[in-house]
């Protein structure tokens, strides 16, 4: 698919509307009703939402709700009235939960957690659950890519991603272990989002490694994932420091590309889409200070994984011996995989998080680095839809459980690719900050 008439692309930027929602200049029923006409027509294609009866008159009686909670556009709250796709291991009261897979409903049956609260609290509508990858694995949901279908539009939050690409809603949750929002997100050409580990809460959501589990997000704007971020942390920073002085115009960040094995890991044309982006934002005065890193990313790569399926194992265990007939083919192989997976790797992973942090951070330092600059994906979206894609230019960042961001920026073979970014552990704030300045000097 290509964009125009007929295509189901379109982006809705979160920050502004937002704003038009909270005015009133936006009516809260009509985009409803705007993003209802959109599923219709294009949905049964994309399969980015899971079908449920009787949406249109759920969805209009929480703005009903809303709307007499919040009659004076003074009082509204940050999201008022925004539309969210939730991804589908994520409970929600009152829809059932699925985690992509045929095992029945009831066995994943839970509270909904702090972070689906949060977003209603802040005045969002669940416009719907979004496919997943089973288990937010590697095992494909329905979706496809909505530039073309063709070709796969990532995982494990594949509808999330796609609900975003697609204009029927602007922001969407998803959650990543692996690279399963920054992936995604850079093959449908939108932006995402994951914080540091354990900012925003995990719980009520069917786990899949808890030591590298975490919530993330799709919007087509940083401004919009920083939005979101003040809903969600419990404890955000309203202020972000500046060390020029409130004063002063704030300089451009300063990138670290991490040269070496970690790079060569993605395609020839992948990393000269990104070398572009690279010199057009020094043409525009940010500074790029390539440093040696990640020399044994090999290693890491095999200390996450070893981490994450045991851990896997773990959650599944007994979920397994009840419906392992169930499991689709990719995750009973993980599932025989954990069983192969020793403490000491696991215990090996758990330290070795914290190591690559404290690496990161000290390369961060020593180089004078705002933020690091590398490829969100090997690639853009592979032909076919029996894979997902492959994570592993996002391994490093999730490991160590660092702020990482997937921007839109070039393309290859006229799929998008993206630009992704990762900062300091625990400096959200001045992360995404960061991250919206890179985000207005990219090339259009």
């Amino acid at each position: 698919m290509t964009s125009g008439a007929s295509s189901p692309l379109a982006a809705v930027p979160l920050a502004s509307h937002a704003a038009g929602l909270r005015e009133g200049a936006i009516d809260l029923h009509s985009q409803i009703d705007d993003a209802l006409r959109r599923i219709d027509r294009y949905d049964a294609q994309v399969r980015a939402f899971l079908p449920e009866p009787g949406r249109a008159d759920r969805v209009h009686a929480q703005a009903d709700a809303l709307a007499a909670r919040y009659p004076e556009a003074a009082s509204r709250p940050p999201l008022y009235g925004v539309l969210v796709g939730v991804k589908d291991i994520f409970a929600v009261d009152r829809l059932p939960t699925r985690a992509g897979s045929a095992i029945p409903a009831e066995e994943w049956a839970m509270p909904q957690g702090p972070a689906v609260t949060r977003l209603i609290e802040a005045g969002a509508l669940i416009l719907g659950k979004t496919v997943t990858t089973e288990f937010a694995y590697f095992d494909p949901g329905a979706t496809i890519n909505p530039h073309n279908p063709l070709h796969t539009p990532g995982g494990s939050s594949s509808g999330s991603a796609a609900a975003v690409a697609c204009g029927y809603v602007p922001l969407a949750i998803g959650s990543q272990t692996v690279g399963s929002v920054l992936r995604p997100a850079a093959f449908v050409g939108v932006g995402g989002y994951k914080g540091s580990y354990g900012r925003v809460s995990t719980a009520g959501a069917v786990a899949y490694a808890p030591s590298v589990d975490h919530v993330g997000w799709f919007t087509h704007d940083v401004a919009g994932a920083r939005l979101v971020a003040a809903a969600l942390y419990a404890d955000w920073r309203r202020e972000v420091s500046r060390e020029d002085g409130a004063s002063m115009a704030p300089r451009p960040p300063v990138l670290g590309i991490p040269a070496g094995p970690y790079l060569a890991q993605a395609q020839p044309a992948a990393v000269a889409a990104f070398e572009v982006t690279v010199a057009a934002l020094a043409a525009r005065g940010v500074e790029v200070r390539r440093v040696p890193l990640l020399e044994d990313i090999a290693a890491i790569n095999m200390r996450h994984r070893a981490l994450a399926t045991f851990e896997f194992g773990e959650v599944h265990a007994e979920r397994f011996l009840r419906w392992g007939s169930m499991f689709r083919a990719a995750s009973a192989a993980l599932f025989d995989e954990s069983r192969h997976v020793t403490p000491e790797a696991h215990a090996a992973g758990l330290v070795g998080r914290l190591e690559l942090r404290a690496r990161l951070h000290a390369a961060m330092d020593r180089h004078g680095i705002d933020l690091w600059a590398s490829l969100p994906a090997t690639g853009p979206a592979p032909r076919g839809l029996t894979s997902t894609g492959d994570p592993v230019m996002n391994v490093p960042w999730t490991h160590a459980g660092v702020p990482a961001a997937s921007l839109p920026a070039g393309s290859v073979d006229g799929l998008p690719v993206g630009l992704q970014l990762a900062g300091r552990f625990g400096a959200d704030e001045e992360f995404l900050a960061a991250a919206e300045a890179i985000e207005g000097l990219l090339p259009r």
